[in-house]
């Protein structure tokens, strides 16, 4: 299924509604002030399962047959995406097993056994967990619902977009963490078909940035990652994944931060907002720290993609 923007979003919005929560796209008083911009945050971290992921993980599996419904679905995450896909497998009632690299954070790995998916645990990051799964599924004949790499995935994202188009009157620049690419791809995408003038930014950690890499090289690339707070936008990019055009061609600048900056990011976003972000949205709220500059004067959104954090991460950011 080639994607078709905006039409594709416009239907994965209607069929996923009764599924998911539609988010605040917020006013920040503060954040506005201290930038000298009007900033406006998208509360993902409310959504059902706590991130984004639920929008593309219940349009997938709406587009699934009797059949393959009747089979269960496999499928790979680091955390969040497993469970979007426990949640609406269980909405659904179809059954799923998640694969999950060995270093995946408890807390998240709760958030997927709290919807009755079977956890197998595979491989040092979310590329091995990834092919894993597939091969599972192939031998299973059992459908693989990709974190990124799927056009129903991607369009369910960007139902962000759908949702950022009527909560506002416009906007000049989107910050939007990256890691496979999916909810940069499918928001950006849709908001450019609505607002052609549209800045959209993309940024990720130093320690894992490979899409970001891969633009700037113009192919994907295999590249190590190392520890970082963004936990939910790190590891590889799956070759001739779709969403590395995608990205290509809707992505204006590429912005990287550092741990710290993260760090320091989430608790700016905790002590101002009142409301609790995982590290992947840090990055967001990073990059629109550090471009403070260039963003004077600008109508602003950064997507908080996502709130699923543990005690030990908030005890140690907060030390």
């Amino acid at each position: 299924m080639p994607l078709e923007f905006p039409k594709d979003v416009d239907l994965a919005a209607e069929n996923i509604s009764p599924f998911i929560r539609k988010t605040y796209f917020t006013y920040s008083p503060v954040f506005s002030n201290l930038l000298d911009t009007d900033v406006r945050f998208k509360m993902e971290n409310l959504q059902v399962t706590g991130s984004f992921k639920a929008r593309g993980a219940v349009n997938k599996l709406l587009s699934l047959t009797k059949e393959q419904r009747r089979k269960g679905v496999v499928s790979a995450s680091t955390g969040n995406h497993g469970a979007a896909v426990a949640y609406s497998a269980q909405k659904l009632d179809i059954s799923c097993t998640i694969f999950v690299p060995k270093d995946a954070l408890a807390a998240k790995l709760q958030n997927i056994k709290n919807y009755g998916a079977k956890i197998e645990v595979y491989g040092e990051d979310c590329v091995e967990s990834e092919i894993k799964a597939r091969e599972v599924a192939n031998l299973s004949d059992q459908a693989y619902v990709s974190p990124y790499n799927d056009p129903y995935v991607i369009a369910g994202q960007g139902t962000i977009g759908f949702e950022i188009k009527d909560q506002c009157t416009g906007l000049d620049v989107l910050i939007i963490s990256v890691g496979g690419g999916g909810l940069i791809g499918g928001t950006a995408s849709y908001l450019k078909s609505v607002w052609p003038n549209l800045y959209v930014v993309g940024c990720s950690p130093i320690n894992s940035a490979v899409m970001i890499h891969s633009i700037k090289k113009g192919e994907i690339l295999d590249l190590e990652s190392k520890p970082t707070l963004s936990d939910g936008t790190a590891g590889g990019v799956e070759e001739d994944s779709i969403t590395f055009p995608i990205c290509n061609d809707n992505i204006d600048e590429t912005v990287l931060v550092s741990e710290t900056e993260i760090k320091n990011a989430m608790i700016s976003f905790i002590e101002n907002e009142r409301l609790l972000l995982e590290g992947a949205a840090g990055t967001a709220v990073a990059t629109l720290i550090k471009m403070k500059d260039k963003l004077k004067g600008k109508r602003v959104g950064v997507v908080i993609c996502g709130g699923n954090i543990s005690l030990d991460i908030i005890k140690n950011i907060l030390s």
